[in-house]
């Protein structure tokens, strides 16, 4: 299932898409009696998802109003937001050991919740930034409380995946030994378009993460090279902070490709990014001058 947070009457409702001939339409789950309010309270509940999946089993998609008509708003609101920074191997040469040069634990820091914004909403270009750059990521949505979880059973706490961009300021990033106010400026985290729940994804790491920039492929990996595994990053999470139902982890971008690294630029207004991985959808994000009119736009997340 696909769940979607959208905006109407300028409240966020939790929905459901249906399929539909043309696409896909957005049932509204924030009336149904029984339903939680919120996708992140809706994942945290068996009945209540079970109850979602019955119900858009049995709607008409004919009554529904179009996916492409509705304003996306960001799938979940985490309480936290964690983030890697190296997470998938670079190229390595032919019969050398893939993971020598793996670091021993895992590079984590966080994003306030001032980053998050929707899948369309523009991203102003901060006028003390100097450098900003894209990082296209898979994000993993947390589904149930996850406290210091075994490693076997730490898939189970995790309630489905949506995409995001890791927007980084590098000059900023580099003032300081920790990187947080490179990675926090207001509108720095795009996420959707939807969630994806888990059981529509066979193999977390059996996927391809690409990345466009103005329409030119720059990032194209399989989360199979990945250091560290999705159950151990948890796992490792749960050990310091206990996981709440939409808290995200985002799993780290993959090393752009060597002519994107060579032609490297600033992002400058105008330019758009889009995340894509099959099965997940694609996420497409513009940035702006700040002074320019910053209106939210239509869906622009592709075909579910």
């Amino acid at each position: 299932m696909r769940l979607v947070t959208y905006v109407a009457a300028g409240h966020e409702r939790p929905g459901v898409l249906v399929p539909d001939r043309d696409g896909a339409r957005v049932l509204d789950l924030g009336t149904t009696p029984g339903l939680p309010g919120t996708v992140d309270a809706i994942v945290a509940d068996d009945a209540a998802l079970a109850a979602m999946r019955d119900l858009a089993a049995s709607t008409s998609p004919a009554c529904l109003p179009a996916l492409g008509q509705v304003r996306l708003a960001p799938p979940v609101r985490p309480g936290a937001i964690w983030c890697l920074g190296y997470n998938y191997r670079g190229h390595v040469p032919d019969g050398a050991d893939p993971t020598a040069g793996d670091p021993p634990y895992p590079d984590i820091f966080v994003k306030t919740p001032n980053t998050l914004i929707g899948p369309g909403e523009p991203v102003p270009l901060p006028a003390a930034a100097e450098h900003v750059d894209y990082e296209g990521e898979i994000a993993v949505v947390i589904g149930r409380r996850a406290h210091d979880v075994p490693l076997d059973s730490a898939m189970d706490h995790v309630a489905g995946y949506t995409l995001f961009n890791d927007v980084s300021s590098r000059d900023w990033q580099t003032r300081s030994s920790q990187w947080q106010l490179g990675k926090c400026f207001d509108g720095f985290g795009p996420l959707g378009p939807w969630l994806v729940t888990a059981d529509e994804v066979p193999d977390f790491h059996d996927l391809l993460v690409q990345v466009e920039r103005d329409g030119v492929l720059t990032v194209s990996q399989g989360t199979s090279s990945m250091v560290f595994a999705l159950p151990f990053l948890v796992h490792y999470l749960s050990q310091v902070v206990t996981l709440q139902p939409g808290d995200v982890i985002s799993t780290g971008t993959p090393q752009k490709l060597p002519d994107a690294l060579a032609a490297h630029r600033p992002l400058a207004p105008g330019d758009t990014v889009t995340v894509r991985v099959a099965g997940l959808g694609s996420l497409t994000t513009t940035f702006v001058d700040p002074s320019a009119d910053a209106r939210i736009a239509p869906h622009q997340g592709g075909r579910p």
